[in-house]
C-alpha cells in the first residue's frame, strides 16, 4: 500500500516549496534535507511502498515531463556555434567526471552522475542519470550527495558568474551564452541571466534549455553502456534500452514545438514535472541518513568542484576562440 508513503514524500514536498518561496533558498535543497530529517519513516514497512514510487515512478514522470520545457525553434535559434560549444561542454564534462572518479578510486557511475549532473541541469539530470544507472550499496548516498553538491555550487555561480562576465566584458549574449552554459540549475541560469539584462537572460535561458534537451541522448547512451556492461544477476531483468519516460520526453518536446498546445496546459505541465521532481527528492531524502553522508569523505565533492570549474574553463576556451575567428 503506497498510501502513507506517497503522503510522507507529497508533506515534504510542500513544506519544502513553502520555504523556497519565503526564504528565496532552491526548492530542491529544503526537500532534500527535510527528507532525510524524516529518514526514520523510511524504516517503517508502511511508508516503504509509497517512498519507493515516489523516487521511482513519480521521478520518471517529472523527468518525462521536462520537455515541456523544450521546443525545436529555441534550440535553432541559438545558431551553429554556440549549440557546438554547448554540446561540445557537456560531453567533456562527463568524461571529465569518469575520468576523475578513476583517478581518485571512486565508482565510475559516481563520475558519470556527477559529471552528467554538472554538464546538463544540475539536480533533474542527476535525478534522470541515477534512475538508469545499476543500483549499489551507495546509489541513494550518491545521488543524494550530487544533489546537494551541485545545487550549492549553482546557487555560487549564480553570485559569482555575473561578475565574471562584466569583468571579462562580454556583451549581453554572450554574456548569457557563458552563464546557460555553465550554471547547473534552470532557476539560478535564469537569476543569473536578467541581473545582467534582458538580452543577457533569454540567451542564458535558451541555452540552458538545449542542455536540457541533451539529456535525452545522454541518458539514453549511459543507460545503454551499464547496462551492457551491467549483467543481470539470477531472476533480475534487465532494464530497456530505451526507458518509457525517455520516449515520453522526446514525444512531449516534438508535441511542445508544434505550438498546439494553449499556454496554460504548457504551465501546468511544467508545474506538474517541477512538483514530481520535488516529491521524488523529497522521497529520496528519506531513504538517506545523515551518518551515510559523513562517510562519504573529500573526494566525491573533490570530484564536482572539479567538474564545474572544469565546464566553466571549457566554455570560456570556446567563447574566446569564437570571437577571435
Amino acid at each position: 500500500m503506497a498510501g502513507p508513503g506517497l503522503l510522507i514524500a507529497g508533506l515534504v514536498a510542500l513544506a519544502a516549496s513553502w520555504l523556497s518561496e519565503h526564504y528565496g533558498a532552491p526548492v530542491m535543497l529544503f526537500a532534500l534535507l527535510l527528507g532525510i530529517a524524516v529518514n526514520f519513516l523510511s524504516q517503517d514497512p508502511r511508508c516503504q511502498p509509497g517512498i519507493e514510487f515516489a523516487s521511482r515512478g513519480i521521478l520518471r514522470l517529472g523527468v518525462a515531463l521536462l520537455g515541456m520545457r523544450i521546443t525545436v525553434d529555441q534550440i535553432q535559434s541559438l545558431g551553429v556555434n554556440s549549440l557546438a560549444l554547448t554540446a561540445a561542454a557537456v560531453l567533456l564534462t562527463i568524461l571529465c567526471g569518469w575520468l576523475l572518479a578513476r583517478i581518485l578510486k571512486l565508482e565510475t557511475s559516481f563520475g558519470v552522475l556527477t559529471g552528467g549532473a554538472v554538464a546538463i541541469c544540475g539536480a533533474s539530470a542527476a535525478l534522470a542519470i541515477a534512475s538508469v544507472l545499476p543500483h549499489s550499496p551507495t546509489h541513494e548516498r550518491d545521488t543524494v550527495v550530487t544533489v546537494v553538491s551541485v545545487t550549492a555550487l549553482s546557487t555560487i555561480a549564480m553570485i559569482v558568474y555575473p561578475v565574471l562576465t562584466i569583468a571579462l566584458g562580454f556583451d549581453a549574449h554572450t554574456a548569457g551564452v557563458f552563464l546557460g552554459a555553465t550554471i547547473h540549475d534552470v532557476a539560478q541560469v535564469v537569476g543569473a541571466g536578467y541581473s545582467i539584462s534582458n538580452d543577457a537572460g533569454d540567451a542564458a535561458t535558451i541555452v540552458k534549455l538545449f542542455r536540457v534537451a541533451l539529456l535525452l541522448p545522454v541518458v539514453i547512451v549511459i543507460g545503454f553502456l551499464f547496462r551492457t556492461g551491467h549483467e543481470a544477476g539470477a531472476g533480475k531483468v534487465r532494464p530497456p534500452i530505451l526507458p518509457m519516460f525517455l520516449v515520453a520526453f522526446a514525444v512531449l518536446v516534438a508535441l511542445n514545438s508544434t505550438g498546439w498546445l494553449p499556454r496554460s496546459v504548457n504551465a501546468g505541465l511544467q508545474a506538474a514535472s517541477r512538483w514530481c521532481l520535488v516529491i521524488a527528492i523529497a522521497a529520496l531524502g528519506t531513504k538517506t541518513s545523515l551518518g551515510d553522508l559523513v562517510r562519504v569523505g573529500w573526494r566525491p565533492i573533490a570530484v564536482i568542484v572539479a567538474e564545474t570549474i572544469m565546464v566553466a574553463l571549457i566554455v570560456l576556451a570556446g567563447l574566446f576562440i569564437l570571437d577571435r575567428s
